[in-house]
């Protein structure tokens, strides 16, 4: 069958499409993005303004006429923090549906950690043992953490990209002051976390997920997007601990210019480093690998998992 997903993140909303069945990789067949920032159209009460809501509309509806025209039989449709943590989020909730016929699934922090930290164990697979998850989005940072499918412990904290970068970093280049403030920030809140996973042990394998861990291991010297899904690509530690200050010393269309840097992404690109960077210290991380899969794919599979097997089962000799 043919599946859309429609995430309505703090940065963008993404439709992929895939091309799908139960035992089978989910194949992509079509993308479709637009960058809306939900997190920066917040007012002073918390809320999501009505212009705000308005554009979220408007590119939900654009999303549902992309799933038609590519013939989604089925659209899964989930909102994260941006949504999540809006005092009228379920105001706006009702707008999008009665608009748009969608009924957008707020998911949990707690929900978004498993959903991808599934995505990374089905990409990994069981020989990849202990498996400690690090994804960091527009709005929140997800750790997970187990060895099976299900995370032995998973966390969601407020360190996303985006909102650390609206209310930490006002300037451009942003003030030293401001980025030590930021810093400071960081690790005391992981650092609240860190024993929740550490109990189970060292992980085998560590991996990370999300646009901002792709740009950061792309300016570190990994393969760029044009060689291809299969090829592995690693961050580690020490080279981002050298980009850290370059990066805080750039402007934002200095970033942008960066090898694997977007431009909608640019500005939140040392915000987004400042928490991958204190993830991996006080996790004690001196490399991990680039997964290709993340949350969309998480919801994806948890929806294919449900469906029942293509074809009857063999009959016994």
């Amino acid at each position: 069958m043919r599946l859309g997903v429609l995430d309505v993140g703090s940065n963008t909303v993404h439709l992929l499409v895939v091309d799908a069945h139960p035992g089978a990789r989910p194949l992509p067949a079509h993308s479709h993005k637009a960058e809306l920032r939900l997190a920066e159209l917040l007012d002073g009460h918390g809320a999501i303004a009505p212009a705000g809501v308005e554009r979220l509309i408007a590119t939900v509806a654009d999303a549902v006429q992309a799933a038609e025209d590519k013939g989604c039989e089925e659209v899964l449709p989930f909102a994260t923090s941006a949504v999540r943590e809006a005092s009228n989020a379920d105001a706006v909730l009702a707008r999008v549906k009665e608009a748009t016929g969608i009924d957008l699934q707020v998911l949990t922090g707690d929900e978004e950690a498993r959903l991808t930290f599934l995505a990374a164990r089905r990409w990994f697979g069981w020989s990849a043992g202990k498996l400690l998850l690090l994804d960091i989005g527009g709005g929140s940072l997800e750790v997970a953490y187990g060895i099976d499918e299900e995370p032995d412990a998973a966390v969601s904290l407020p360190l996303g990209a985006g909102r650390l970068t609206a209310g930490w970093l006002p300037g451009d280049p942003p003030q030293t002051d401001d980025v030590r403030a930021l810093r400071r920030h960081v690790r005391a809140q992981i650092a609240r976390s860190v024993g929740e996973f550490t109990r189970f042990g060292r992980p085998d394998h560590v991996v990370a997920t999300s646009k901002t861990f792709k740009q950061l291991a792309r300016i570190a010297g990994a393969p760029g997007s044009g060689e291809g899904l299969y090829v592995q690509r690693f961050l580690g530690r020490a080279a981002l601990e050298e980009w850290v200050p370059r990066l805080a010393a750039m402007t934002a269309g200095e970033r942008a210019a960066l090898p694997g840097v977007s431009e909608g992404r640019a500005p939140q690109l040392l915000a987004g480093a400042l928490v991958a960077e204190g993830a991996m210290d006080l996790f004690g991380i001196d490399t991990l690998e680039i997964c290709p899969w993340a949350l969309r794919e998480g919801v994806i599979l948890r929806r294919l998992d449900h469906l029942p097997a293509v074809g009857p089962l063999p009959a016994e000799a």
